[in-house]
């Protein structure tokens, strides 16, 4: 998925999302005891950092596997408030989880980047215009599941084709949110770990003169009037030593 670290689970490799970016995001662009929709939940991060801010997250997975274990780890680490994970496909996502919320967060799958299971319904596993179809269908739907004056969050990366070449993920995204009725409102650049990349991209470099991509773009949407959802997320502190000690956001 492009996350800023992996580590091994069950013989290969998984995505952990970044909990400080998670952090901001609730404290900056929701109040606390909002309500959080997540269309592509993935990992328990984004829930469990949820509840420990305060806020009601309801996430939806395709893995039953993966929910299992997230509802698994939340019961043990989260107290008040626990996370609510759902099994299925969120294409129906307005069946799934019915209701209206505060802020729609999450990080969808970076096309085959990562390929999660051979089940028809995995956008990780379809044909790119498939994927762009069901990913625009479930944006529309996230959506119109947000409140009036609210934001809306998808941290994304851009991906090559088998040539290579990019297919503009990131200006899907921002058509597929806008079409739906919610406008680009923020862009900031998460730098994820260099790691390997230095070895990876001096071979694809000398290779194809491909540049190696140390990156995310964390994108802000808002529904309705700006100044009013920003009103809607109460007062918000911002401490210049969370900064100095996690540089990882830059705007």
């Amino acid at each position: 998925m492009g996350y800023n670290r992996h580590r091994e689970h069950g013989g290969g490799y998984f995505a952990i999302f970044d909990p400080v970016l998670c952090e901001l995001v609730y404290r900056w662009f929701t109040a606390k005891g909002g309500t959080v929709l997540d269309p592509f939940a993935g990992g328990s991060v984004r829930g469990v950092v949820a509840a420990k801010t305060g806020r009601e997250y309801v996430g939806v997975d395709l893995s039953e596997r993966q929910v299992k274990a997230n509802r698994e780890q939340a019961e043990k680490i989260c107290n008040d408030i626990i996370p609510a994970w759902h099994n299925g496909d969120s294409v129906n996502i307005d069946k799934i989880a019915p209701g209206e919320y505060d802020l729609v967060f999450s990080c969808p799958p970076y096309y085959d980047l990562e390929v999660y299971s051979d089940l028809e319904n995995d956008l990780s596993a379809m044909e790119w215009d498939g994927f762009i179809i069901c990913y625009r269908q479930i944006i529309s739907a996230a959506v119109s599941m947000l409140k009036d004056n609210r934001f809306a969050c998808f941290v994304v990366g851009d991906i090559r084709d088998k040539k290579g070449i990019y297919r503009n993920f990131v200006s899907e995204t921002i058509q597929a949110f806008q079409s739906a009725g919610a406008m680009l409102y923020n862009e900031a650049i998460l730098v994820t770990a260099v790691g390997s990349l230095p070895i990876r991209a001096g071979r694809a470099f000398k290779a194809g003169r491909k540049l190696g991509k140390t990156h995310q773009n964390v994108l802000v949407f808002v529904k309705g009037d700006a100044k009013k959802a920003a009103q809607s997320c109460g007062d918000v502190v911002i401490n210049e030593d969370m900064f100095k000690d996690n540089p990882e956001v830059v705007t």
